[in-house]
């Protein structure tokens, strides 16, 4: 392989790679639009969480015990 082909397939490869993490970063853009606007996040609560960092605010989201929990309890 000449150098020119190794420099031709780098800057093929750069141009896949920045098409795909422009593609990645739009999805997960759309993604988190999509979970704000259904209702499943609210994201204000979570920028707000710099200013609101004391131990006695209140959580932003309360632990529900999931499957794994019941489990290690049942035990």
């Amino acid at each position: 392989m000449s150098m020119e082909l190794i420099r031709e397939i780098q800057a093929y490869a750069y141009v896949v790679l920045i098409v795909g993490l422009c593609v990645g970063l739009y999805a997960y853009f759309f993604h988190l639009l999509k979970s704000e606007k259904t209702g499943r996040r609210d994201y204000e609560k979570y920028g707000d969480l710099a200013l609101n960092d004391s131990i006695d605010d209140n959580l932003l989201e309360p632990k529900t015990p999931s499957e794994n929990d019941n489990k290690e309890l049942k035990k």
